[in-house]
């Protein structure tokens, strides 16, 4: 099967690079926030322990809608049409992950901040960050965008990917549910304790991809130029700095790639402020995740190569 999984990832990326996003209507992360909105609806108002099962309820439900589904299909479509397989998984495989998307909303923001027109970057850095934006200013937005960049590369590209290496396109729907779950309740508020198991499976399955993009983003440093012993020294230094046990390692490594200091005021800040941060700090940590994005790329093809050769 090696084969049908290098067929399906790269016209996965083809896709991705050239269609890019499907639309809303049948976007099938947008019907998963959906899904999560309607199971949430009355899950709220009680005490922690009952809201606590009942968040594990909607992961479990929303898990299985997605999953179940596209596993029977594809299981069927392989004994029975291999062609029509490889092109359902890999359309399916695509809207797990997006790295012509997250590049085109972190150059959305920069086309702003490079036009001073902060009130739209603000309001455009929403799509890539989880944070009030309201108030920064344009070196706390060029922070936030590039903090965004870095951790997105392993939710958006790294970690669907690495589980559709191991439990193929079922594992990276249910990574995307997981991903998608943390980031509609996992948070403290209003449904703390409803999306605390989401929270925490969520830290559960970045906990090896986000180390791997990490790593890679510090290889990527390397053929591009900038500062991979800093990226190194500073992600080791900083990682632990962020609330997220796996948030700090990818952008503490990019800080230090960049020599730049990022910042979310009264949470933490991560590397050293020896270059100060602009437009083209967002730029430049562009071409780092666009470089890492092409350098896992490149390790799952190789996999691939070797497994079925071995095979």
């Amino acid at each position: 099967m090696a084969i049908y999984f290098l067929f399906i990832f790269l016209l996965a990326v083809v896709i991705d690079l050239t269609l890019g996003e499907p639309p809303h209507l049948i976007h099938p992360v947008v019907w998963m926030g959906k899904v999560i909105s309607l199971l949430i609806k009355d899950g709220g108002g009680r005490s922690p322990a009952i809201q606590f099962f009942y968040g594990l309820v909607v992961v479990v439900v929303t898990v299985g809608i997605f999953t179940i589904p596209v596993y029977l299909l594809l299981f069927y479509l392989r004994n029975h049409s291999p062609l029509a397989y490889i092109v359902l998984a890999a359309i399916i495989l695509k809207t797990t992950f997006s790295i012509k998307e997250l590049r085109n909303s972190a150059l959305k923001v920069r086309d702003y901040l490079a036009a001073d027109k902060l009130t739209e970057a603000r309001f455009e850095l929403r799509s890539l960050a989880g944070r009030n934006t309201s108030q920064l200013d344009k070196s706390l937005i060029v922070s936030a965008t590039v903090e965004s960049v870095a951790e997105n590369s392993c939710d958006s590209f790294v970690a669907p990917l690495f589980y559709f290496l191991f439990f193929g396109v079922p594992g990276a729907v249910v990574y995307r549910a997981i991903n998608t779950l943390d980031s509609m309740i996992g948070h403290r508020g209003e449904f703390e304790y409803l999306g605390k198991f989401a929270a925490r499976l969520d830290s559960i399955v970045n906990f090896i991809p986000a180390r791997i993009t990490a790593l890679v983003i510090v290889l990527a440093a390397r053929i591009q130029g900038k500062n991979a012993s800093g990226a190194w020294q500073i992600m080791w230094r900083d990682r632990s700095r962020t609330a997220s046990p796996n948030a700090g390692w990818t952008m503490s490594a990019i800080a230090g790639a960049l020599d730049v200091q990022l910042e979310k005021v009264g949470y933490y800040k991560l590397g050293d402020n020896h270059n100060s941060l602009s437009v083209s700090t967002i730029d430049a940590s562009l071409q780092i995740v666009m470089t890492a994005a092409l350098i896992w790329s490149l390790l799952l093809v190789i996999t691939g190569v070797i497994y079925y050769v071995t095979t």
